[in-house]
């Protein structure tokens, strides 16, 4: 093993890391956005909505995300009705279907941990909020879902981590993300291993940096779970009054 090729490896393969977070960033926010839409239908109370959200969950959670982007990719173009129609200049390219199957997948998962995170909100602060007046839209902004937030964030962090992880599987549908490029090197010089140790390094220092942009967004968001600071501390940081002499 050569540290030379170490170095040249990172570098070729640091071009393909914007690609990579820009793969996951639009699927963990698109997700977002359709998971909550599924989260609402699930508690929604009607039946047809209720039904429609299980067979979507059921499906792309029982099914693989490569299967998946397979199925986007070139089980779609095989429809004329497709090839012909509106969608078509989205879905003929790889990075739009990469997102579509990356989004879709991701909702699966994202939809069940927000559902969990609204059903865990104490009844209680609802009814509080209604006995002060608040609408039911005020009341989901303001107490509901911050709440909610709360505490499906590490749930959810670990579903963000996955999708940083899952977008390497967007490498075979052609697109040069860190994968894609990894499999180029190796297909060039044959050296599978240092080249898979560096792709391996790239996706750890990634996740990394989101561990520990969720961990201060967790710590910002729970301030009543931290710990109080000790009566004895606490009192040795006040300076005892100055009086005068006494008598």
């Amino acid at each position: 093993m050569s540290f030379d090729f170490f170095i040249q490896s990172f570098m070729a393969m640091a071009a393909g890391i914007p690609l990579t977070l820009k793969l996951a960033s639009s699927a963990i926010a698109l997700g977002a956005c359709l998971a909550l839409l599924i989260a609402m239908m699930r508690l929604s109370g009607i039946a047809v909505l209720d039904w429609i959200a299980r067979i979507y969950i059921f499906i792309f959670r029982g099914t693989p995300l490569l299967v998946q982007i397979f199925i986007i990719y070139y089980g779609l173009s095989q429809f004329p009705v497709i090839r012909y129609s509106f969608l078509w200049p989205v879905l003929r390219e790889a990075y739009w279907c990469a997102i579509i199957a990356l989004t879709m997948n991701t909702a699966a998962y994202a939809g069940e941990i927000i559902r969990g995170g609204l059903l865990s909100v104490p009844h209680g602060q609802v009814e509080a909020a209604k006995a002060c007046g608040m609408s039911r839209f005020t009341c989901f902004r303001r107490i509901i879902m911050p709440l909610a937030i709360r505490q499906a964030l590490p749930a959810y962090g670990n579903e963000m981590i996955s999708m940083v992880k899952a977008t390497s599987l967007a490498s075979i549908i052609t697109l040069m993300e860190v994968t894609g490029i990894a499999a180029k090197l190796i297909a060039e010089s044959y050296r599978a291993i240092e080249i898979f140790i560096v792709a391996g390094a790239i996706y750890l220092i990634i996740n990394f940096v989101l561990t520990r942009l969720l961990l201060l967004a967790e710590y910002r968001l729970t301030p009543y779970l931290r710990q109080p600071v000790p009566a004895d501390i606490a009192l040795a940081g006040v300076k005892a009054p100055t009086g005068g002499k006494s008598s």
